[in-house]
């Protein structure tokens, strides 16, 4: 499904716009530094899917619809859509077994706006986890 998502150049492309992307990155990082659903490890929000690497706090199917659900209505808003889902129903989770698959999933997820071409090298691409973690760096 990864690779499908990461090699479609038609369809909706709603998290290319900078005010939907970022609403989804804030939400995101909302649910991490407020209500405490993950950890959060890694993510991406691509111009047509979204990848974040989390260990849950809470059940996963309340976190998804939390998630899910908050940023539909807000994009769908932004976008005057109504009536109209904004996320597939079905997202696909992996559970992850060990430090090495962990690191390996990160890098899948931080890298994958340099596979896609949309940047050169990850840290320089605004919506993701990679170029949160040079900001940091930098400022500090």
């Amino acid at each position: 499904m990864d690779r499908l998502l990461e090699e479609v150049y038609t369809g909706p492309f709603y998290l290319r716009q900078t005010a939907i992307a970022d609403m989804v990155v804030g939400a995101i990082r909302y649910r991490v530094d407020y209500l405490g659903h993950y950890d959060l490890h890694a993510f991406v929000v691509m111009p047509n899917h979204v990848h974040i690497l989390i260990q849950p706090l809470v059940p996963l199917a309340i976190l998804t619809k939390s998630l899910k659900s908050f940023t539909a209505r807000r994009a769908n808003a932004t976008l005057g859509r109504t009536g109209v889902p904004f996320w597939q129903a079905e997202s696909y989770d992996h559970q992850i077994r060990d430090g090495r698959e962990l690191a390996e999933v990160r890098r899948y997820i931080e890298e994958n706006p340099v596979r896609a071409g949309l940047v050169e090298v990850a840290s320089r691409y605004r919506w993701s986890s990679a170029w949160k973690a040079a900001q940091a760096t930098a400022a500090s």
